[in-house]
């Protein structure tokens, strides 16, 4: 039986329970949720937990970072904060036929001089994550993000059931060890998740891996902890203090320490494509009945030696890649088609289909793109059309099937007046796209905020579609700048929004404010053709909003990536006088962020490239590559006869090292680059 929650009576005999609790719920949490088989009841089970939790309310100061009642959550955090990673998490090479694997592994073979063995695995629909343990203990949890800094999800991670958080084996494990995983929800649960969702009348997700990827970014892990979510763990990542000799290894390795792994996983001796293609066909016969998605298959050299040697690209290792499946077809009747107006006044056809699922997805509303490929396809009202998911990622329109007509359908032509405002539609010669000429346009409006408030603008927690579809329509927001001056007594009468969630979009708000940067605002603006890459490059060059805005075309066209139609299409957008005091009312409101200013003239670094790899220790990578554009350098991704120098700190990249050593790039190390730009 197991004991009462009553805690021992002193402190010592408390932390010599709490850690006899602690590895007796880690047991039974391994027993139940990744071996499927308890060897306790849910009421004894509960009562260790009791136990447990009445101790460190006693003496919470025994409560530690592993302690498996973190997994209801921790308090909520005001931002998620970010973690950079300790090698990078890179991208895979797709293939799409048994042609290019074979090809794969002849080009490994021909490289490291033998053929190697492949490991092969499902390739998870769902979010990638790097989990960091030290001494046996989780330390840190962290998103892929872009590759090299991801964001720190360590307490809403830990509230997973079946994820270790001391593992079974330390001292058979390097004392660092950094795994990387995917966190899923199966198809059962995310389908119970969203009917929940329903009844309470909360946001509902398009699939499992959006649902697993919103559940991890919550602020609240208390949340994250009430969500079906799951973890498959396939690599230990070469960050690590030791790894053993193979990925196969590793995967045993793993799994003695209390990890789920996929069963799925196999392992290919040296060349053996039969046996490797008929295990993937396999795989994609039953993608349906796995109780998980799967976009295709994943093919990794086996030795890590080999791994090495072999090296990466840009973006991707040079030792895997992933044969993706076929895209997912199904046939759906066109019930309408209408015009969906976005945010630069454009209007896009829109098919709204009967709704059909393709890929785990259930499919509502297609875009058609244009006119142009509505009558190319000849899609009509009414018609059979063919839906595809190509890469199982955005859903469109194949074709239609005229076989099937019955003289009921109709043609479609975009509307000649503005669906949402009644104003004059125009289409400009020689371009595919027509626009809605009302910049107040109320649907535009709608669209411009969300962009404004989306991941890569402002960042503004909270803002959905939903809301700011209410906040337009009731008039309280005319301009992006109205969004800084909305009042909590305003919001709460708005549906859905109670008073604490309107006192959190206040706040979002405003730490948004606070720290955007001219990068962001530049984006967020929304300016035709100015994506986020652009958006860099014209804060780093102008330094303030108002030293963009005046800028002359020819000045423009000086900028990295600036072409001629893209900069007087920004010459016109400042020109406009709707434009220009939508700025200054945003700058009156403390939207004002300057940037480094541009380097002078006679900058050490003026006119010459550099790449930087690898981890610094005085600086970020974006403090680095900062600290260059000042000095009248400019900042490239890969390594070429063009570039200056190569500056490299712990754990470089292999690519670029090769690549230096190849186009005899001159090496930088930390001091030398200091002192390269006066820092030293």
């Amino acid at each position: 039986m197991a004991k009462s929650a009553t805690p021992p009576p002193t402190r010592a005999e408390a932390e010599k329970r709490a850690e006899e609790l602690r590895d007796r719920i880690e047991h039974h949490n391994h027993r139940y949720h990744v071996l499927d088989d308890p060897e306790i009841t849910d009421a004894e089970y509960d009562a260790l937990e009791r136990e447990l939790e009445a101790i460190e309310a006693r003496w919470p100061d025994l409560r530690t970072p592993d302690s498996p009642t973190l997994r209801v959550g921790a308090p909520p955090r005001d931002e998620l904060g970010t973690v950079a990673h300790e090698s990078p998490m890179l991208s895979l090479q797709a293939v799409q036929e048994r042609a290019e694997l074979e090809h794969f592994w002849r080009s490994c073979a021909k490289e490291l001089g033998h053929t190697p063995a492949l490991v092969a695995e499902p390739k998870f629909d769902g979010v990638s994550v790097e989990l960091v343990y030290d001494r046996g203990r989780l330390t840190i949890a962290a998103t892929r993000g872009d590759g090299y800094t991801g964001e720190n999800v360590t307490d809403n991670v830990r509230t997973i059931a079946e994820l270790p958080l001391r593992l079974r084996n330390p001292g058979e494990l390097p004392e660092h060890l950094v795994i990387r995983g995917e966190v899923y929800m199966r198809k059962d649960d995310f389908d119970r998740f969203n009917e929940r969702q329903r009844a309470r009348g909360a946001k509902t997700f398009a699939n499992p891996r959006n649902a697993a990827a919103g559940s991890l970014r919550q602020l609240d892990s208390g949340i994250t902890a009430e969500r079906p979510l799951k973890i498959f763990v396939w690599a230990i990542a070469p960050a690590s203090s030791h790894r053993p000799a193979t990925h196969w290894e590793a995967l045993s390795l793993l799994s003695r320490a209390g990890f789920r792994l996929n069963p799925e996983v196999e392992r290919f001796e040296a060349g053996d494509t039969e046996r490797a293609a008929a295990w993937y066909e396999r795989l994609k016969e039953s993608r349906d009945e796995l109780p998980y998605e799967i976009d295709g298959c994943v093919f990794k050299v086996d030795a890590f030696a080999d791994q090495d040697a072999l090296g990466t690209r840009a973006a991707t290792p040079r030792w895997a890649v992933a044969w993706k499946f076929p895209p997912r077809q199904v046939t759906t009747t066109v019930r309408r088609i209408y015009a969906s107006v976005g945010r630069t006044g454009a209007l896009t056809p829109c098919a709204e289909v009967e709704p059909v699922r393709v890929g785990g997805v259930e499919v509502a509303n297609v875009s058609l793109h244009n006119q142009d490929e509505v009558d190319r396809k000849d899609l009509r009202e009414g018609d059979a059309v063919v839906i595809e998911r190509a890469g199982d990622v955005i859903p469109h329109v194949v074709g239609s099937l005229p076989e099937r007509r019955t003289g009921r359908e109709r043609p479609y032509k975009l509307p000649e007046r503005c669906p949402a405002c009644g104003s004059d539609v125009i289409r400009p010669q020689g371009e595919a796209i027509a626009r809605c000429v009302n910049a107040s346009c109320p649907a535009q409006l709608k669209q411009k905020v969300i962009h404004f408030a989306s991941k890569h603008a402002l960042d503004v927690d909270g803002l959905g579609e939903k809301l700011v579809e209410q906040l337009v329509d009731t008039g309280l927001v005319t301009d992006l700048a109205d969004l800084f001056d909305l009042r909590h007594d305003q919001l709460v009468g708005l549906e859905r929004l109670a008073e604490k969630s309107a006192q959190n979009l206040i706040d979002a708000l405003e730490r948004s404010r606070r720290h955007v940067t001219l990068t962001r605002l530049i984006y967020g603006l929304g300016i035709p053709h100015v994506g986020r890459a652009l958006a860099g490059e014209l804060a780093a060059a102008f330094g303030s909003i108002d030293a963009l805005l005046d800028a002359e075309q020819s000045e423009l066209l000086q900028v990295e990536g600036m072409g001629p139609v893209v900069a007087a299409s920004l010459e016109r957008w400042a020109a406009d006088e709707h434009n220009r005091g939508l700025v200054e009312r945003l700058k009156a409101r403390g939207l004002d962020p300057r940037e480094a200013a541009p380097a002078a003239a006679g900058g050490p670094l003026e006119g010459l490239s550099l790449v930087v790899t690898g981890r610094l220790a005085t600086m970020t990578r974006e403090e680095a590559q900062e600290a260059i554009q000042r000095a009248g350098g400019r900042v490239t991704g890969s390594v070429s006869a063009n570039t200056a120098y190569l500056v490299a700190g712990a754990d470089p990249g292999t690519s670029k090292m090769r690549g230096a050593e190849r186009h005899g790039v001159e090496v930088l190390d930390e001091s030398a680059f200091l002192e390269l730009i006066g820092r030293a």
